[in-house]
């Protein structure tokens, strides 16, 4: 959905935009198209590996870092105010396709899956130092699994004989406890409910979404991408409420105090699009714009 969402950031071209998950620069690349030579994009990463696909070009900068500190790097870098923020939930497609990361279900890894190599927790103490209910909490909360407590008995059982070391190790205790027809999802569904929980994705998102807030100036848009109901919910009351639970809270006249209005409906990926990459299937786009 890279056309859907450069326009849905309804691009100034003497503006600052900020892209909070580089990635392979596909996102970069079509928003550096748009701005003019006064035009300013920071974009954030903090695996270091995105630094192989720097663009090289004045307008553009880098910034190592999780986008939970969004905030605190603009200002480091001078920036208070910016038009348009771009972010895009998903896992960069490198890190699936390599094994070395940990986070493909079909290529022999290290149970790693940290997006930032320098953080202490990886998958390798989730899944052999979590407790049984830790677990059964992780993949029920953040895999949305009915199984959860199954499981978690058989990582628990597993390795009170040896440590599960590998993807693939995990992979191969669970799949014969799996129907064939379901076994590719829940595989799936597992792997995110511990990347979820080592990298703390969701906190990021929703700490990211409210540092929008005081960032964007008015009529800015804010574009964000998700690829699970977790995510989607997330983005979705922010826009819609301001906050993540409850309602929004109303002035002495009704008036709800809102930081964004919604711009448009849910986007979805087209068939085409979905032909070419399967990974974006699950790809949901909302707009917002700063009132």
């Amino acid at each position: 959905m890279l056309e859907e969402a450069i326009q849905g950031l309804e691009i100034n071209p003497d503006g600052i935009y900020v892209d909070v998950t580089f990635g392979g620069g596909g996102h970069s690349r079509a928003i550096l198209k748009k701005l003019s030579k006064e035009g300013r994009l920071l974009a954030f990463d903090q695996d270091e590996a995105a630094q192989q696909n720097i663009i090289s070009d004045e307008r553009f900068q880098l910034i190592n870092g999780n986008f939970s500190h969004l905030k605190r790097h603009l200002k480091f870098n001078g920036i208070s105010i910016v038009d348009g923020i771009l972010a895009d939930f998903g896992v960069s497609s490198h890190q699936f396709d390599s094994g070395s990361r940990g986070f493909s279900t079909r290529l022999e890894g290290p149970l790693d899956m940290r997006m930032n190599a320098q953080n202490e927790l990886s998958a390798y103490e989730v899944v052999n130092e979590y407790s049984s209910e830790e677990l059964q909490s992780i993949f029920k909360s953040y895999g949305e699994l009915r199984i959860a407590k199954k499981l978690a008995d058989l990582i628990v059982a597993q390795r009170k004989q040896a440590p599960l070391e590998t993807t693939q190790a995990l992979v191969n205790l669970l799949a014969p406890t799996l129907p064939k027809h379901v076994f590719n999802k829940i595989i799936a569904q597992v792997f995110q409910a511990i990347r979820i929980e080592v990298n703390a994705e969701l906190d990021v998102i929703k700490s990211f979404l409210e540092q929008s807030v005081g960032l964007l100036t008015k009529g800015g848009r804010m574009v964000c991408i998700s690829y699970h109901s977790l995510e989607d919910r997330l983005v979705k009351l922010f826009i819609r409420e301001g906050k993540f639970e409850g309602k929004a809270e109303s002035d002495l006249y009704g008036n709800r105090n809102l930081p964004f209005k919604k711009v448009g409906n849910l986007q979805i990926p087209s068939d085409e699009e979905i032909k070419e990459n399967g990974r974006a299937r699950s790809g949901k786009l909302r707009i917002a714009e700063k009132v």
